[in-house]
């Protein structure tokens, strides 16, 4: 057993104690086939998190500064994370992220590009999408909810929901118009799925 396979097996149920983590729409993950998974980012429980409620292995990109001291970069690495460089264009990391959707395997991004500071739900950033683009992958938007241990206080209750992929045109190109119409109907898609979960909230408070 590698330990991914350890992980997926006990994490999920680490955070359904811890986290009280509960998971909808894994239906909506295709079962073969490249996928994006796109999501909304709030701490650094989200890779994890997402990772645990994912019904395949998921890949990361993950800030370069995470890989440091290198014992803890070979650990993430091998839970399927890859170190991008932030705040310029990391041609390496958009190989490897490339090369995982050739493999017909799941790549999840943050298209806000950074963690929100208020919970509130940022711009998308077109450029998220690009890889999924290029190798036509499906994109799952998906919302996390309650990560974000500290505007929580008290026993957490976490919620991930997986959308149903989004429409797009396989042939799109990659210019930055599309990109950013890509990224605004991403949003829209994780709106709707942030009021569910907060009706979900409401119905089972607590």
């Amino acid at each position: 057993m590698t330990l991914y396979d350890f992980c997926h097996l006990t994490f999920p149920w680490v955070f359904k104690i811890w986290l009280r983590c509960e998971v909808y729409g894994q239906e909506n993950i295709p079962a073969e086939g490249p996928v994006v998974i796109a999501s909304n980012h709030l701490s650094l429980l989200d890779p994890p998190v997402l990772g645990a409620a994912a019904t395949r292995k998921v890949h990361f990109m993950a800030k370069s500064e995470l890989f440091k001291p290198a014992w803890f970069g070979a650990l993430i690495r091998k839970l399927g994370a890859f170190p991008v460089k932030r705040g310029e264009m990391d041609r390496e990391a958009i190989k490897t992220g490339l090369a995982i959707l050739k493999e017909n395997k799941v790549l999840a991004v943050f298209p806000e590009g950074t963690r929100s500071k208020t919970g509130e739900l940022g711009r998308a950033g077109g450029g998220a999408f690009m890889m999924g683009v290029k190798r036509k992958a499906k994109i799952v938007p998906a919302y996390i909810y309650g990560t974000d241990l500290s505007r929580h206080p008290g026993w957490p209750k976490v919620r991930v929901i997986f959308g149903k992929p989004i429409e797009y045109d396989p042939d799109m190109g990659t210019g930055r118009e599309s990109l950013d119409a890509l990224g605004a109907r991403w949003r829209e898609e994780v709106l709707v799925l942030r009021k569910a979960v907060a009706s979900e909230n409401e119905n089972h408070p607590g």
